[in-house]
Protein backbone atom coordinates (compact mmCIF):
# COMPACT_ATOMS: atom_id res chain seq x y z
CA UNK A 1 0.00 0.00 0.00
CA UNK A 2 0.74 3.25 -0.85
CA UNK A 3 2.51 5.71 1.98
CA UNK A 4 1.52 9.06 2.31
CA UNK A 5 4.54 11.37 4.26
CA UNK A 6 2.86 14.59 5.83
CA UNK A 7 5.48 16.99 7.62
CA UNK A 8 2.79 18.64 10.31
CA UNK A 9 4.09 22.19 11.63
CA UNK A 10 2.95 23.63 14.68
CA UNK A 11 4.19 25.44 17.81
CA UNK A 12 1.84 23.52 20.06
CA UNK A 13 2.94 19.89 20.17
CA UNK A 14 -0.94 18.46 21.20
CA UNK A 15 -1.74 19.56 18.35
CA UNK A 16 0.38 18.13 15.85
CA UNK A 17 0.24 14.81 17.62
CA UNK A 18 -3.87 14.91 18.07
CA UNK A 19 -3.29 15.24 13.97
CA UNK A 20 -0.66 12.46 13.74
CA UNK A 21 -2.86 10.14 15.55
CA UNK A 22 -6.29 10.71 13.88
CA UNK A 23 -4.51 10.66 10.33
CA UNK A 24 -2.01 7.51 10.73
CA UNK A 25 -5.16 5.72 12.42
CA UNK A 26 -7.85 6.52 9.72
CA UNK A 27 -8.84 3.80 6.88
CA UNK A 28 -8.03 5.16 4.25
CA UNK A 29 -8.68 2.82 1.23
CA UNK A 30 -5.98 3.54 -1.37
CA UNK A 31 -2.49 4.35 0.94
CA UNK A 32 -1.54 4.74 4.35
CA UNK A 33 -0.51 8.00 6.44
CA UNK A 34 3.18 8.68 8.01
CA UNK A 35 3.15 11.98 9.65
CA UNK A 36 6.17 13.83 10.99
CA UNK A 37 5.76 16.86 12.92
CA UNK A 38 7.88 19.55 13.92
CA UNK A 39 7.22 22.62 16.74
CA UNK A 40 9.57 25.39 15.15
CA UNK A 41 10.26 27.40 11.74
CA UNK A 42 14.01 26.38 12.35
CA UNK A 43 12.93 22.40 12.32
CA UNK A 44 10.77 22.55 9.96
CA UNK A 45 12.77 24.21 7.47
CA UNK A 46 15.55 21.83 8.40
CA UNK A 47 13.23 19.03 7.66
CA UNK A 48 12.04 20.77 4.55
CA UNK A 49 15.20 21.35 3.34
CA UNK A 50 16.80 17.61 4.00
CA UNK A 51 13.45 16.47 2.27
CA UNK A 52 14.72 18.19 -0.84
CA UNK A 53 17.92 16.59 -0.94
CA UNK A 54 17.14 13.59 -0.35
CA UNK A 55 14.36 13.23 -3.21
CA UNK A 56 12.02 12.26 -0.50
CA UNK A 57 9.53 14.94 -0.57
CA UNK A 58 6.67 15.09 1.60
CA UNK A 59 3.50 14.71 0.20
CA UNK A 60 1.57 17.16 2.50
CA UNK A 61 2.57 19.97 4.77
CA UNK A 62 -0.16 21.19 7.29
CA UNK A 63 1.47 24.55 8.44
CA UNK A 64 0.25 26.98 11.35
CA UNK A 65 1.10 30.44 10.27
CA UNK A 66 2.36 31.19 13.87
CA UNK A 67 5.37 29.76 14.78
CA UNK A 68 7.62 29.49 17.46
CA UNK A 69 10.91 31.93 16.46
CA UNK A 70 9.11 33.03 13.92
CA UNK A 71 9.86 36.97 14.91
CA UNK A 72 13.72 36.28 14.22
CA UNK A 73 12.90 33.87 11.19
CA UNK A 74 9.59 33.52 9.88
CA UNK A 75 6.17 32.47 10.10
CA UNK A 76 3.94 29.96 8.44
CA UNK A 77 3.50 31.96 5.47
CA UNK A 78 6.97 32.25 5.03
CA UNK A 79 7.60 28.82 5.23
CA UNK A 80 5.25 27.78 2.78
CA UNK A 81 6.49 30.93 0.48
CA UNK A 82 10.01 28.53 0.85
CA UNK A 83 9.03 25.20 0.57
CA UNK A 84 7.49 26.06 -2.61
CA UNK A 85 11.07 26.68 -4.03
CA UNK A 86 12.49 23.52 -2.38
CA UNK A 87 9.84 21.16 -2.91
CA UNK A 88 7.30 22.28 -5.33
CA UNK A 89 5.11 19.49 -5.52
CA UNK A 90 4.38 19.08 -2.13
CA UNK A 91 0.79 19.97 -1.37
CA UNK A 92 0.41 22.75 1.64
CA UNK A 93 -2.41 23.25 3.41
CA UNK A 94 -2.78 25.94 6.13
CA UNK A 95 -4.17 24.92 9.42
CA UNK A 96 -4.53 28.10 11.73
CA UNK A 97 -6.73 30.03 14.06
CA UNK A 98 -6.86 33.34 11.55
CA UNK A 99 -10.30 33.46 9.67
CA UNK A 100 -9.89 37.01 8.94
CA UNK A 101 -10.58 37.82 4.83
CA UNK A 102 -7.19 39.84 4.77
CA UNK A 103 -5.08 36.85 5.96
CA UNK A 104 -6.90 34.20 4.18
CA UNK A 105 -6.86 35.89 0.85
CA UNK A 106 -3.10 37.00 1.71
CA UNK A 107 -1.69 33.43 2.20
CA UNK A 108 -4.04 32.40 -1.26
CA UNK A 109 -1.64 35.07 -2.95
CA UNK A 110 1.24 34.35 -1.42
CA UNK A 111 1.46 30.92 -1.19
CA UNK A 112 -1.89 29.44 -3.56
CA UNK A 113 -1.74 26.45 -0.99
CA UNK A 114 -3.89 23.37 -1.62
CA UNK A 115 -6.07 23.97 1.39
CA UNK A 116 -6.82 26.04 3.96
CA UNK A 117 -8.59 24.46 7.41
CA UNK A 118 -9.54 27.38 10.52
CA UNK A 119 -8.95 25.60 13.75
CA UNK A 120 -12.35 25.87 15.49
CA UNK A 121 -13.79 23.97 12.51
CA UNK A 122 -10.94 21.14 12.37
CA UNK A 123 -12.57 17.54 14.10
CA UNK A 124 -11.30 13.95 13.09
CA UNK A 125 -13.90 13.64 10.48
CA UNK A 126 -12.63 16.91 8.18
CA UNK A 127 -9.19 16.10 9.08
CA UNK A 128 -10.18 12.57 7.53
CA UNK A 129 -12.35 14.28 4.58
CA UNK A 130 -9.23 17.10 3.68
CA UNK A 131 -6.12 14.45 3.39
CA UNK A 132 -7.64 12.51 -0.50
CA UNK A 133 -8.97 15.91 -1.45
CA UNK A 134 -6.09 17.57 -1.24
CA UNK A 135 -3.93 14.94 -3.09
CA UNK A 136 -6.75 14.27 -5.75
CA UNK A 137 -8.97 17.15 -6.26
CA UNK A 138 -7.98 20.53 -4.40
CA UNK A 139 -8.38 22.40 -2.85
CA UNK A 140 -9.78 21.90 0.34
CA UNK A 141 -11.06 25.19 2.19
CA UNK A 142 -13.23 24.92 5.70
CA UNK A 143 -16.54 26.72 5.58
CA UNK A 144 -15.31 30.00 7.28
CA UNK A 145 -12.01 30.15 4.74
CA UNK A 146 -14.86 29.51 2.26
CA UNK A 147 -16.62 32.25 3.38
CA UNK A 148 -13.39 34.61 3.46
CA UNK A 149 -12.67 33.87 -0.08
CA UNK A 150 -16.32 34.28 -1.37
CA UNK A 151 -15.99 37.84 -0.25
CA UNK A 152 -13.01 38.66 -1.83
CA UNK A 153 -14.43 37.54 -5.24
CA UNK A 154 -17.62 39.69 -4.40
CA UNK A 155 -16.28 42.83 -3.79
CA UNK A 156 -12.96 42.33 -6.64
CA UNK A 157 -14.85 45.64 -8.66
CA UNK A 158 -13.27 47.40 -6.53
CA UNK A 159 -9.81 47.73 -6.43
CA UNK A 160 -7.22 47.96 -3.98
CA UNK A 161 -3.55 47.55 -3.75
CA UNK A 162 -1.82 46.15 -0.80
CA UNK A 163 -0.91 49.03 0.99
CA UNK A 164 -4.52 49.89 0.90
CA UNK A 165 -5.20 46.83 2.50
CA UNK A 166 -2.75 47.07 4.91
CA UNK A 167 -4.54 50.31 6.24
CA UNK A 168 -7.67 48.55 6.33
CA UNK A 169 -6.06 45.76 8.52
CA UNK A 170 -3.84 47.99 10.65
CA UNK A 171 -6.94 50.30 11.68
CA UNK A 172 -8.75 47.09 12.72
CA UNK A 173 -6.27 45.83 14.83
CA UNK A 174 -5.88 49.01 16.17
CA UNK A 175 -2.86 50.96 15.21
CA UNK A 176 -3.42 54.34 14.82
CA UNK A 177 -2.84 56.40 11.83
CA UNK A 178 0.28 57.77 12.89
CA UNK A 179 1.59 54.81 14.20
CA UNK A 180 1.21 52.94 10.81
CA UNK A 181 4.62 54.18 9.07
CA UNK A 182 6.33 51.28 11.56
CA UNK A 183 4.30 49.01 9.15
CA UNK A 184 3.61 50.61 5.97
CA UNK A 185 6.34 51.52 3.76
CA UNK A 186 4.70 55.04 3.25
CA UNK A 187 4.76 58.61 4.78
CA UNK A 188 1.99 59.57 7.10
CA UNK A 189 0.73 62.31 4.79
CA UNK A 190 0.45 59.49 2.26
CA UNK A 191 -1.50 56.96 4.55
CA UNK A 192 -3.93 60.06 5.47
CA UNK A 193 -4.38 60.87 1.67
CA UNK A 194 -5.26 57.11 0.89
CA UNK A 195 -7.44 56.70 4.58
CA UNK A 196 -9.49 59.74 3.05
CA UNK A 197 -9.63 58.03 -0.49
CA UNK A 198 -10.75 54.56 1.27
CA UNK A 199 -13.52 56.36 3.43
CA UNK A 200 -14.92 57.85 0.22
CA UNK A 201 -14.60 54.26 -2.05
CA UNK A 202 -16.86 52.91 1.14
CA UNK A 203 -19.08 55.84 1.29
CA UNK A 204 -18.28 56.86 4.67
CA UNK A 205 -16.89 60.05 3.76
CA UNK A 206 -16.92 62.43 7.22
CA UNK A 207 -17.39 59.29 9.43
CA UNK A 208 -14.85 58.17 11.91
CA UNK A 209 -12.27 55.01 11.04
CA UNK A 210 -14.36 52.92 13.22
CA UNK A 211 -17.27 53.37 10.55
CA UNK A 212 -14.37 52.46 7.70
CA UNK A 213 -13.78 49.20 9.55
CA UNK A 214 -17.26 48.00 10.04
CA UNK A 215 -17.97 48.93 5.99
CA UNK A 216 -14.83 47.27 4.94
CA UNK A 217 -15.38 44.31 6.88
CA UNK A 218 -19.10 43.45 5.66
CA UNK A 219 -17.53 43.39 2.13
CA UNK A 220 -14.52 40.93 3.16
CA UNK A 221 -11.39 43.43 3.07
CA UNK A 222 -10.30 42.15 6.64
Amino acid sequence: MNIIKILAVDDHEMTTLGYKFILEDAPFKEFQVQVETAKTFIEAKEKIDHAGKSNQAYDILLLDIQLSNGANYGNGEDLGIYARSVIPNTKIVFMSSFSDNYRINSILKTVDPEGYMVKTEIDKKSLEAMIPVVLFNPPYYTQKALAAIRKKMANDNILLDENDKKILYHLSRGVKTKDMVNYISLSLPSIENRKRHLKSIFGVERQTDQALIIESQKRGFI
